[in-house]
């Protein structure tokens, strides 16, 4: 049996969309929850999934054209079926509307554009409502996506309009406010009235609030720049994110006596980041293929670990490079990301200071977060996140123990590199990190 494909309705206040895309043409085969076509709103552009199964059979609206909601735009048929082609956008009939009554004593107004609006039904009863004097924006569709048929419409001529549908807290505030039932629109289910259509009813009547405008703030400049970035990595490579939660305890107490040793030293100021720099500058050199680019058709190895180290500042994110971090001991380590990230804060670094990277690392664990998905950063082939260090209850030697535990996620090009590799990158860090001491060797 055809199933009329119509212009779905995403929100109270959608009225109409425009067909940016057509998946299928006419002809084609298309299962049910199949992409079907995109549409455009003042609001979103999100994809329509196919609602049955079968051929298409007809589209109706060409990609490119606006119409309103429930407006019929394709049509989806069994195999062999043949229906009556649709003429145009047929979805709706344009009904003019009465215009106002004007006093005896007012000169009469100009004539305006009658208002018009798609009402879903069928010829046959678009000609009866016609001949009989039925309104039909009135009269409530029984077919397939509430389209209007014959029946409908003799149904309404015969027993006149169905009262609307009310919920019992509705209708008692109708009656103490003496509203008129037909003329509030409901949300509800099946166009039942509600409580909050009584409320919006009741405020439309009263004098209309002061709405103040939205504040503008111009998407130019680095917020622009980085989220065109951030787009163009999403739509240009093939992300993959696998997350492990490590037992850092190890490392915090090695910060400690890092940072008791040298606490006299104001020159010295190592942090977590600096460590799981240290040690993921050298886990890349056992891995090679995740220290690499993919340029064109050619997956560079790079020999130098270029270590880009993710600051977010007022204007945006921001990814300073330390360059040849593999060769860096962690006290430079920490001097030199230290410099880098004030000159990020003060906007005075250099080109070779942002430019070259190899493989970065993104850290939010100063906002309390257990992990997140970074993205890639092309040509870059991995990107690692760093969560908050928590210490929660963890098997510890066949015991349950206090450790300090850490989320780490990696994204990876499934293009360069493959699941198993990437994991095994991954399980190497989160280890040295388990024994920092071991990246000393």
């Amino acid at each position: 049996m055809a199933v009329n494909v119509t212009m779905p309705k995403w929100g109270l206040t959608m009225k109409e969309g425009k067909i940016s895309k057509w998946f299928k043409s006419e002809g084609d085969a298309i299962q049910k929850g199949e992409p079907f076509f995109e549409v455009e709103t003042e609001k979103i552009t999100n994809v329509v999934e196919a609602a049955a199964e079968g051929i298409v059979f007809q589209i109706v609206v060409a990609a490119g054209t606006t119409v309103a909601i429930g407006t019929i735009v394709a049509v989806i048929a069994d195999a062999g079926e043949q229906p009556e082609r649709i003429e145009g956008i047929q979805a709706g009939e344009l009904v003019e509307e009465e215009p106002a009554a004007t006093g005896s004593a007012a000169p009469a107004p100009a004539e305006k554009p009658a208002e018009k609006k798609f009402v879903p039904s069928s010829p046959a009863a678009r000609r009866l409502a016609k001949e009989l004097d039925v309104d039909i924006t009135r009269v409530e569709g029984s077919g397939p996506n509430g389209r209007i048929t014959e029946a409908d419409v003799q149904r309404f001529h015969d027993e006149g309009p169905p009262a609307p549908k009310v919920t019992p807290l509705a209708a008692e505030m109708i009656r103490q406010e003496g509203l008129d039932a037909a003329a509030i629109e409901g949300t509800g289910e099946g166009g039942k009235i509600t409580k909050a259509d009584v409320e919006r009813a009741l405020k439309a009547g009263g004098p209309e609030e002061e709405v103040k405008p939205p504040k503008v703030i111009p998407f130019t400049g680095m917020r622009k720049s980085v989220a065109d970035n951030m787009y163009a990595s999403l739509q240009n490579t093939a992300q993959l994110t696998c997350f492990t939660e490590v037992d850092v305890t190890e490392m915090v107490r090695f910060l400690e006596l890092v940072r008791k040793e040298y606490r006299k030293d104001e020159s010295v100021r190592v942090s977590y980041n600096d460590i799981i720099i240290h040690v993921t500058a050298r886990v890349l050199k056992r891995f090679p293929i995740m220290n690499s680019t993919l340029v064109g058709d050619e997956i560079l190895l790079h020999d130098s670990v270029n270590m880009g180290v993710a600051v977010a500042i007022a204007e945006g994110l921001i990814v300073p490079v330390l360059q040849g971090a593999d060769g860096k001991g962690l006290l430079q380590i920490a001097r030199e990301v230290r410099e880098l990230a004030r000159k990020a804060r003060e906007g005075t670094l250099g080109v070779e200071e942002v430019t070259n990277g190899t493989f970065t690392i993104t850290n939010v664990s100063m906002f309390d977060v257990d992990g997140f998905t970074p993205i890639l950063k092309p040509p870059e082939t991995g990107i690692l996140g760093i969560g908050r260090i928590k210490e929660k209850a963890a098997v510890h030697e066949g015991e349950i123990a206090i450790r300090s535990m850490m989320f780490l996620s990696l994204t990876f090009d499934h293009r360069v590199v493959d699941g198993a590799p990437a994991n095994d990158f991954l399980g190497t860090v989160a280890r040295y990190l388990q024994n920092p001491t071991l990246a000393m060797t």
